[in-house]
């Protein structure tokens, strides 16, 4: 039987497999911290799962029905993800960096997009980490099953992208975690904090975890070491965080 969401959050070893995981996005930054950045902040990863989307329901021998610049703008303004000027200055960063290309193809003046080798191989990496957890849940074959048919990743991504574009909860997030949604790299500071728990310490009133320099994570973070303080901050006037010594 497949996990619904209630079954996940009250999963005993839930925050242990979470904590994994979020090892393994580090990972997969300090791999690609480029490519990696373009999931971890809310408004670029939103954007990132609509061109995937687009790319994956086109039409075989159309590509004018798949990743397009005007289809790709008219998907982040019907969602409101993002202003025409910002989904038009991501989809240039993209193919300025490599992420995507322009296929071989014209359709008078419309020039398809497809998403490199890299990036669907990083992608794919981002959806093993995801099975990977979700098998630790209920001992599932949903990874050996992902890994024995390559073009399933074209099935399931689309389905993953409606449910967070539909999903009011991930749209919308409350307090500490739309604290961090809308930083650049702010996905990642949530990882670090999560990788530096020990789960077993998860019903302590306060929750220790790793000691580290936020100026050297800043650094590591290209983030700006006062707004990743202030944003720091900001979490602890809400009580999630705090200090001890």
């Amino acid at each position: 039987m497949a996990l619904v969401s209630e079954d996940i959050a009250r999963h005993p070893a839930l925050r242990r497999h979470v904590q994994a995981q979020s090892r393994t996005l580090l990972q997969t930054y300090e791999a690609n911290p480029r490519l990696a950045s373009v999931f971890a902040a809310q408004q670029r990863w939103l954007m990132a799962h609509i061109g995937l989307g687009l790319y994956f329901n086109r039409e075989p021998d159309d590509h004018r029905k798949g990743l397009t610049s005007a289809r790709f703008m008219d998907d982040i303004c019907r969602h409101s993800v993002a202003s025409r000027n910002t989904a038009d200055a991501f989809l240039k960063e993209m193919l300025h960096y490599g992420f995507i290309r322009h296929l071989p193809i014209k359709y008078g003046r419309i020039r398809p997009f497809e998403p490199t080798a890299g990036t669907l191989e990083t992608v794919a990496g981002w959806v093993i980490a995801h099975l990977k957890t979700l098998d630790s849940l209920d001992n599932g074959f949903r990874l050996a099953a992902f890994v024995a048919q390559p073009d399933l990743l074209a099935k399931l991504q689309p389905l993953v992208a409606d449910g967070l574009l539909s999903s009011h909860a991930v749209r919308e997030p409350r307090q500490t975690f739309s604290l961090f949604t809308w930083l650049d790299n702010g996905g990642i500071v949530m990882d670090w904090l999560m990788s530096g728990v020990d789960p077993d310490h998860a019903d302590l009133d306060r929750i220790p975890t790793g000691v580290v320099s936020i100026g050297d994570f800043a650094n590591w973070l290209k983030l700006s070491r006062t707004h990743l303080s202030r944003k720091l901050r900001d979490a602890e006037e809400l009580g999630s965080i705090g200090w001890l010594g």
